[in-house]
């Protein structure tokens, strides 16, 4: 008995060793095959501090394995269907993702390989033995910028809020705010996105560390979001304050942030601290791992098993290189005419233009009709990439950086059977009140996530991706009601202009 558990031992180092090399083999498979997926990982982690906490994901991860080494080590590697299955779907999240061009979807599909990787090759216990180290690579994906609005008009509404009932007068546009002492506004910075990435990273490697029961796990990763949600509210609330009371001398320029982050880490320290009051008696070494009277599979098994993962992850960088065939054809915007009365006049938009980068074309042109007055920027694409997509948080109305204009505020409404995004902008030479939407397959729609389904869906079935992005503004003082009529009187008489100068290629579908 003795000498057979022996040669049980000795086979099962072996098998780790094939196991081991042939998963670094099928790691590294993916990283070579979808390395524009984590060379733009990386890249926003050398480019954001928000994300620079990247970098130590994978090391911290490898450190967790290397912590539960004598339990894995006790258990047989061996082939499991379910790797395969779960590969799959990783490489047709990343194919969709692709057609679509979004980046953090890719990003996402990519790093959950790698888990897939070691359900596949190693099999479900030794998966499910090292869960949370393979989920904890998850948090290397840069991910939160699409929250960064929402964020921010939480906290303008904390802190405006929080003044009144002080007993400050406040005047409020949008994420900009006035008070007796100065003038405030939440920007990118004050979203708290940055405290929340933190946060959210050391309150889940706190809780695996600190709690064994799942519920007590649960509870203070909610917790982790929670309470710097709630932290950065009451951080601008104070910093508001302290600008008010020491008549704007105080947390105005680079103490503005040192008071945020000192706040921040007494906050998240006291979290952990009250978190250990609850924390879970370490399991007892006195008695070694469960050893498991199975074999492991033979070295063929697992080199046919890491063979067979490369294989199926290369199968959709393949299939969507064929989807990139691209029409060389030249696209380009015909004149949008006069028409209803509306004549074109020479002077500019008040410096104001939209930014969409990469477009295969776009315009720009001011319109008049008696007392009405509307700015039309329109931008068409065709062979979509990183860079040049239609539907990008890189493209905005207003506030690009250097453009001396800033977004109050935006809402989405429907006009004519089809719903647009409504933004309030203003800069040092006015205010205007803008409607934008896109032209996707013949539909105008407004919004990002049906649009990117959409041209996904079309690059899947490999038809083109021609799409263009509508943009019209009108000038306005005080209330933009005056503003929105016009806009609504210029779509309503010019939208067939529009749709001739879109062209074929963008097409609008009647009804």
């Amino acid at each position: 008995m003795k000498l057979e558990k022996e040669e049980l031992l000795l086979n099962r180092g072996l098998g780790w060793r094939a196991a081991l090399c042939w998963m670094g083999i099928a790691i590294a498979a993916i990283l070579v095959l979808y390395r524009d997926a984590a060379l733009s990982m990386a890249a926003l982690w050398a480019s954001s501090d928000t994300y620079a906490h990247g970098y130590v994901i994978a090391p911290i991860s490898f450190i967790l394995v290397w912590m539960k080494r004598r339990q894995i080590a006790a258990l047989a590697p061996a082939p499991d269907y379910l790797g395969f299955l779960a590969l799959a779907a990783c490489g047709l999240a990343w194919l969709v993702a692709e057609a679509g061009q979004v980046q953090v979807v890719q990003q996402y599909a990519m790093s959950a390989m790698i888990p897939a990787v070691v359900l596949a090759v190693a099999g479900r216990r030794v998966a499910w033995a090292a869960a949370f180290p393979l989920a904890f690579l998850l948090l290397a994906v840069p991910f939160g910028e699409a929250f960064l609005p929402r964020l921010m008009d939480w906290t303008a509404d904390f802190a405006v809020a929080a003044l009144r009932l002080t007993g400050i007068p406040v005047y409020r546009e949008g994420t900009y705010f006035a008070i007796p002492s100065g003038q405030w506004s939440v920007v990118e910075a004050c979203s708290g996105l940055r405290y929340l990435i933190a946060s959210v990273t050391v309150g889940a490697l706190y809780a695996y560390l600190t709690y064994s029961k799942w519920w007590k796990r649960a509870l203070f990763f909610g917790l982790s979001i929670a309470v710097p949600i709630f932290a950065n509210f009451l951080r601008a609330y104070m910093i508001v304050m302290i600008g008010h009371l020491s008549s704007m001398k105080l947390a105005v320029g680079v103490d503005h942030f040192i008071y945020g982050w000192v706040f921040f880490g007494l906050v998240i320290g006291l979290l952990f601290w009250a978190g250990s009051f609850w924390r879970d008696a370490p399991a007892s070494s006195q008695k070694g791992p469960t050893f498991y009277q199975t074999k492991p599979a033979s070295a063929a098994a697992l080199a046919a098993a890491a063979l067979g993962v490369a294989a199926l992850s290369a199968a959709w960088p393949l299939y969507a290189t064929y989807l990139d065939r691209t029409d060389e054809t030249p696209v380009r915007l015909g004149m949008l005419r006069e028409s209803s009365g509306w004549s074109l006049e020479p002077q500019p938009a008040a410096g104001w233009r939209p930014h969409y980068g990469g477009a295969a074309d776009s315009t720009l042109a001011v319109y008049r009709k008696g007392e009405h007055r509307v700015a039309v920027y329109l931008a068409l694409y065709r062979n979509q990439r990183q860079g040049a997509e239609l539907v990008s948080s890189q493209n905005v109305v207003a506030g690009k950086a250097g453009s001396g204009w800033a977004s109050l505020g935006e809402s989405y409404h429907s006009e004519d059977a089809f719903t647009l995004r409504q933004t309030r902008v203003r800069s040092a030479s006015g205010r205007l009140l803008v409607w934008d939407w896109y032209r996707i397959a013949g539909r105008d729609l407004s919004n990002p996530y049906l649009a990117k389904a959409l041209l996904a869906r079309d690059k899947l079935l490999g038809r083109g991706d021609d799409s263009a992005a509508v943009v019209l503004a009108a000038p306005y003082e005080g209330r933009p009601d005056a503003a929105a009529e016009t806009l609504r009187l210029f779509v309503r008489e010019m939208l067939p202009a529009i749709d001739a100068a879109l062209g074929p290629a963008a097409q609008r579908t009647p009804g």
